[in-house]
């Protein structure tokens, strides 16, 4: 792993941890209950996705929430650049991680497949 490897892992890790924090200050009360489950960053470490728990939100929930953290997003950039004494932070983007719902769906089709009879050869 080379020092700009490591450096990029730093800093994910960094906003991970510091995210959740910053939303558990904010006025709105809906967005403390999100939960903050990857942070990826740019090579240059210029944008940063964060990835959100979707637990069981509905599609309108889901785009309330997002606009919410759209409109959040600079006081959550300001309080990681302030609590790690930042030159700049990372340009937040939010999205709901849907990886386990496509691999829970991939595992029940291979359940049905398991279940089917086979056929002759």
């Amino acid at each position: 792993m080379t020092e700009a490897q490591i450096k990029l892992k730093r800093t994910e890790s960094l906003l991970a941890e510091l995210i959740p924090e910053a939303l558990s200050q904010l006025n709105d009360a809906r967005l403390h209950e999100l939960s903050v489950i990857e942070v990826k960053c740019s090579r240059g470490r210029s944008d940063a996705k964060v990835y959100v728990d979707p637990s069981s939100f509905s599609e309108t929930e889901k785009r309330t929430y997002l606009k919410q953290l759209r409109k959040a997003r600079p006081i959550i950039e300001d309080f990681c650049m302030k609590d790690q004494g930042w030159y700049r932070c990372p340009k937040l983007a939010f999205e709901f991680d849907e990886q386990l719902k496509k691999s829970q769906t991939i595992e029940e089709l291979f359940k049905k497949i398991a279940k089917e009879p086979k056929g002759e050869e």
